[in-house]
């Protein structure tokens, strides 16, 4: 596995700075060719929202559609960590697949907390498969489902694994596809909490390079982005809270919320909601996002002493925003 991680601005400096600084990234050389057919390119992304932790959830997820709106996007997407597929969630639910006629789910590994099933995320979110692909805008998705089991290298916890049947889809849709490729999963592809399979993965996806334009994911609820032979892989920081444990322990909110959600405790969350815009302009081969920032509801991790989770850090990775980034062509000749 070979990848670097570039953690961009400072924390003070982007605190600083508004909500309009961009993360700007090149289109890898590679993929170039495959531009042919494109139009320019925007996405909502939000991940993580954990519907069911969070006593906010319905609220940060109407300021992601109602922000959305405004940008007129030619996507909605989520990556995981959604709402369990349950009745009492119908709201929720009906509200992001009413947003946009292009809305698309991905499936976290807390989906099926309760003894909630795959098939159920399926058939209650109305997607076309645990693992499928579309074309938006000349740009081809393959969202890929991590959550399968059968990994040799599980460890316990929760399966992070991309299965033999799976793969072999995988390896069909990189040759098959004429348009240029962004990969979408939950779990990471590479780095820390990524799929137990994830050099497997990467040397796929790599030898796709001449299609595969970024991967995305989300899960780790942090903000990063590394790179494989150019290519660039970037973790959306969750919409709602860091996840610190039993361990670290506390109250943010009131006790009546505590209370009714007791998971919450074993977070510090995000005042606002976080998430993001993604766009790509054929014409100079540029990619976007849009930077969102917010700040911490009581104690902070690093405030908690938090070090359970290395290599990530708190005030580089593990922060309140989705901060600003720049790859340069010589940066990526170098990875």
């Amino acid at each position: 596995m070979e990848y670097q991680r570039n953690t961009g601005l400072s924390r003070r400096t982007f605190i600083g700075q508004t909500m309009t600084v961009c993360l700007s990234l090149a289109v890898p050389l590679l993929a170039r060719a495959a531009f042919v057919k494109t139009r320019p390119l925007s996405v909502g992304l939000i991940t993580d929202l954990h519907h069911d932790v969070m006593h906010d959830g319905l609220s940060r997820m109407q300021a992601f559609i109602a922000t959305s709106r405004k940008s007129n996007p030619d996507a909605l997407l989520q990556l995981g960590d959604f709402a369990y597929p349950a009745d009492k969630n119908k709201e929720i639910i009906d509200l992001f697949n009413q947003s946009h006629p292009n809305k698309f789910h991905v499936i976290g590994n807390h989906d099926t907390d309760g003894g909630y099933t795959h098939k159920q995320c399926v058939e209650v979110w109305g997607m076309p498969a645990a693992y499928y692909t579309s074309v938006v805008n000349g740009f081809r998705f393959i969202f890929l489902n991590g959550n399968e089991k059968g990994s040799p290298d599980h460890k316990g916890g929760y399966p992070a694994y991309i299965g033999p049947e799976q793969t072999a889809w995988l390896k069909q849709q990189l040759a098959a596809a004429t348009e240029p490729v962004i990969i979408v999963s939950h779990q990471p592809l590479v780095g820390y909490l990524a799929v137990d399979n994830a050099t497997e993965i990467q040397q796929i996806i790599t030898a796709a390079s001449h299609r595969v334009v970024m991967a995305i994911n989300g899960h780790t609820h942090v903000d990063s982005l590394q790179y494989v032979k150019e290519i660039p892989y970037l973790t959306i920081n969750s919409a709602s809270y860091f996840w610190v444990g039993q361990n670290f322990m506390h109250d943010s909110y009131s006790p009546e919320i505590h209370k009714q959600y007791p998971w919450i405790s074993r977070t510090c969350p995000y005042k606002d909601p976080l998430f993001t815009m993604l766009t790509i302009d054929p014409k100079t081969y540029t990619i976007t996002l849009k930077a969102n920032k917010s700040e911490w509801v009581g104690k902070s991790p690093e405030e908690l002493g938090f070090n359970e989770q290395q290599p990530l850090r708190p005030g580089e990775e593990i922060v309140p925003f989705i901060r600003s980034y720049k790859l340069s062509e010589k940066r990526r000749m170098q990875s």
